[in-house]
């Protein structure tokens, strides 16, 4: 579904990708680990069209997308929920779910997509009249994704949709997650927190200085002495 080839971002001189190479499947949950700094947050930008790459090739469903405007890479079913959220904070919650569909010219099907928004997340219903920028953290991350939702994505992008939240907001966004798996949503997901990640992700890559040191599934994700150490917080028994 996603094919990323030899893929190099830079920052004026500062490399912050060094030749990624990665895929992610049709229907799957596909998570990137990496400590701060490694680069993921610069790809998910380079995905979504918001940074240019210096080389390399990322195709989605077969197509180029390198050179493409973050809006026609929208259309074309990639859609990134940033982190931090970045809610639109002087707008309401409807209104940010509006602008997710910003690309769509269906308003029956924008009225129905934001009554299912309303249905999934009931806690936007009932402020949704309220400005985003007075929503706790946890509502501005189902804001976020909610939004992205309204675009009608093939691939969701994730960045890191648990930083900053408590520990059982983060079980919640989590179990969206599991729930948007099992509706046939496919998600690439950049994440921290390896144990949630295990818990809905099919196929796991680490990225450290900004290049690829594992691929492999959560059993040899579990399996990895590195990982172990840094990422599930144990040793393993020899």
């Amino acid at each position: 579904m996603l094919e990323i080839t030899d893929l190099a971002t830079s920052y004026g001189k500062i490399e912050a990708l060094r030749g990624v190479s990665l895929s992610a499947k049709a229907g799957e949950v596909t998570c990137l680990l990496g400590p701060n700094g490694a680069g993921k947050s610069t790809l998910m930008l380079t995905l979504s069209g918001i940074l240019k790459p210096q080389r390399g090739s990322v195709k989605f469903e077969g197509e180029e997308i390198i050179g493409k405007t973050p809006a026609e890479i929208v259309s074309r079913g990639l859609a990134l929920v940033p982190e931090n959220r970045l809610v639109f904070p002087s707008l309401t919650v409807r209104e940010n779910l509006m602008a997710g569909a910003y690309r769509r010219r269906d308003t029956s099907g924008i009225r129905s997509d934001i009554d299912a928004m309303f249905h999934r997340f009931s806690r936007l219903e009932e402020r949704q009249e309220q400005l985003a920028g007075t929503l706790s953290g946890g509502e501005q991350q189902m804001l976020a994704v909610a939004r992205a939702l309204m675009s009608r994505p093939r691939l969701l992008l994730m960045d890191e949709p648990s930083v900053g939240l408590a520990p059982l907001v983060v079980a919640e966004i989590f179990s969206i997650i599991h729930q948007l798996h099992s509706e046939g949503v496919s998600i690439f997901l950049v994440e921290q927190n390896a144990h949630m990640a295990l818990k809905v992700a099919q196929h796991f890559y680490l990225m450290e200085q900004g290049s690829v040191s594992f691929s492999g599934n959560p059993g040899e994700l579990a399996e990895d002495d590195v990982i172990q150490r840094a990422y599930l917080g144990q040793q393993r028994k020899s």
